[in-house]
């Protein structure tokens, strides 16, 4: 009959710009078709046409972790470690990060150090700080602001009474540490080596020296991480949307919540290849449970085609005058129909023209 079934080889995708619409050239082996096979020209098989959103995506190999590894420091005039908090647990906003003899230090939000002790007439951003924690811990009575007066003094004082402490109303570095949100307790000291003062990892019983790591945390948050060629980085913009495929074969959704502003070389001495990290959130971080570092996959989704008829790939046929086309059946019988392309993702085609509709039938390989 002169027609031909596509081969499934796709060699070329030209994008048309602007309508964001693949135009792919289909080519494979011209060798006539076994699709008639009942004598009544029929196919061996059908497939519906469906109406939808289709998207492309690309497949990203990932790790899961967490973001923002740093250290906390010893403060105050150092001491022996009494008490740490163990690696893996996450504390919050007033919990204990450490206690140097037995006195603990607690973790406040924000992102300026905890440089020095802060008494009435202080003023800078890390009085705005502790003020804004002492606000979300229920503390009233004074104006969030950079300056630290009498009435920020008295609520000190409330905060130290509630956690059995001397009511100084001052407040230094040998009770709070800031970090920019709740911490995961990675590791206890620098995390290489042994001892304490000097870095490596530090017990109870060793001693804490003013400046020396105590603990090294990360956010509280399982997210993901990545790198695509920095050619591709259109691909992962910031709020592109993912589908993240754990160990266990869970599928969560997310979005890339950010990318790296520097190309780097991957370690890989087979593909030098520039790169750009890239870090994905979940949309619910609770639910991806996983051991850090695991492998995942992440799927992007690109463009998106809304509420379009497509096929199953193999429906289509190479018409003898050119062009493509899909075999509809109905009514007992077949007839071949030219189509005009769209985007190709997900195993399906674009197709337009016809008279096509939902739920028609095409014919495909058995």
């Amino acid at each position: 009959m002169g027609r031909r079934r596509l081969g499934l080889a796709l060699l070329t995708v030209v994008a048309i710009a602007g309508g964001g619409v693949a135009v792919t050239a289909l080519t494979g082996p011209r060798t006539p078709a076994p699709d008639r096979t009942d004598g009544k020209g029929l196919p061996p098989a059908t497939a519906p046409v469906t109406r939808g959103d289709l998207a492309d995506s690309t497949r990203q190999d990932g790790t899961l972790g967490h973001l923002g590894e740093r250290k906390i420091n010893a403060g105050g005039p150092g001491g022996t470690l009494t008490w740490l908090a163990p690696p893996g647990s996450v504390v919050r906003r007033d919990e204990r990060l450490y206690e140097v003899d037995g006195e603990a230090v607690r973790l406040m939000y924000g992102d300026e150090p905890m440089y020095r002790t802060l008494r009435t007439g202080d003023k800078g951003k890390d009085v705005r700080q502790l003020e804004e924690n002492l606000a979300a811990l229920g503390y009233t009575g004074f104006d969030v602001d950079e300056e630290y007066t009498a009435k920020t003094a008295a609520a000190v004082k409330r905060w130290q009474k509630a956690h059995d402490l001397k009511q100084t109303g001052t407040l230094g570095p040998d009770r709070i540490a800031f970090a920019g949100s709740a911490v995961r307790v990675k590791e206890t000291g620098s995390g290489s080596g042994a001892g304490s003062g000097g870095g490596g990892r530090v017990a109870t019983g060793d001693r804490a020296t003013p400046g020396s790591p105590v603990l090294t945390v990360t956010g509280s948050e399982k997210v993901v991480s990545f790198k695509v060629p920095a050619a591709q980085a259109g691909s992962a913009k910031r709020g592109t949307r993912v589908q993240v495929t754990l160990p266990d074969g869970t599928r969560l959704p997310g979005r890339v919540s950010a990318v790296g502003r520097t190309a780097t070389a991957g370690e890989d001495p087979q593909d030098r290849t520039p790169k750009i990290d890239i870090t994905v959130s979940f949309d619910e971080p609770a639910k991806a449970e996983g051991v850090d570092q695991s492998p995942v996959t992440v799927d992007l989704t690109g463009t998106t085609r809304r509420d379009v008829l497509s096929v199953p790939v193999n429906a289509l046929l190479a018409l003898p005058d050119g062009g493509f086309g899909v075999q509809v059946v109905e009514d007992g019988a077949a007839r071949d129909v030219r189509v005009e392309l769209g985007m190709f993702a997900q195993g399906r085609v674009e197709v337009s023209g016809g008279g096509l509709r939902a739920g028609m039938k095409v014919g495909v390989p058995s």
